[in-house]
């Protein structure tokens, strides 16, 4: 979301348009005013906020009333002093009658071993998490299917975006923005959304990118 600086409702059109029950964003307000600047967006795209986002990174989550309440963390990555933040936003999901699910948004460093860093101790604390069986990581990644990074991900992990091209926004030659999933997960082909490609360009310097998935019943 670049902390606001693009068009922050054609953001919210676009995210109206692709309607999510789950909604991982990046690079959202941290600073002056920003738990009133993300919530007031959170309202403008139609869906709900935990109301924190702090020690994630600019990295936050928003719900649908679809999946009910659910449960929000958020976690620092470990950076030098003088280094942008770093962190992720982890949400379980338990709609009415299905059992939990677990998303994680994450937003990885510009700079290639610390990525690798990060994606180590991401992954080992969500491996700690209970029910971490059925679960999603969503995010900018900084690098493509050929970093190393990437790599620690597709371990464990299917990357289920099929390397949709997300960067830059007018002509994307990149990458960047993914969806991995657990091996339980079961994802289905996407309904087609139709964006305004006018929405999408002022929206942010990335495109969007979202999976439709099976949950489970109790």
């Amino acid at each position: 979301m670049r902390d606001f600086l693009d068009d922050r409702r054609a953001a919210a059109r676009v995210i109206r348009s692709i309607d999510p029950d789950v909604l991982c964003l990046q690079e959202v307000p941290r600073r002056l005013l920003a738990t009133w600047r993300v919530s007031a967006f959170a309202g403008e795209c139609g869906m709900s906020w935990s109301g924190h986002h702090r020690g994630s990174g600019g990295t936050t989550i928003f719900t649908s009333r679809r999946v009910g309440e659910p449960t929000v963390e958020t976690h620092r990555l470990p950076v030098r002093p003088g280094v942008r933040r770093r962190g992720y936003a982890v949400v379980t999901v338990e709609p009415p009658g299905y059992q939990p699910f677990t998303v994680t948004s994450v937003h990885l460093s510009l700079d290639p071993d610390q990525r690798v860093r990060h994606t180590r101790q991401l992954l080992a604390e969500l491996d700690e998490r209970a029910g971490r069986g059925r679960s999603l990581i969503s995010g900018d990644l900084n690098e493509g299917d050929t970093g190393r990074a990437f790599a620690l991900l597709a371990q464990g992990h299917r990357l289920v975006t099929d390397g949709a091209l997300t960067f830059p926004v007018s002509n994307p030659d990149k990458a960047l923005d993914v969806v991995f999933a657990a091996p339980d997960v079961v994802v289905r082909p996407g309904r087609p959304v139709d964006l305004d490609e006018a929405d999408v360009r002022a929206a942010s310097d990335h495109r969007p990118v979202w999976v439709e998935i099976e949950i489970i019943p109790l």
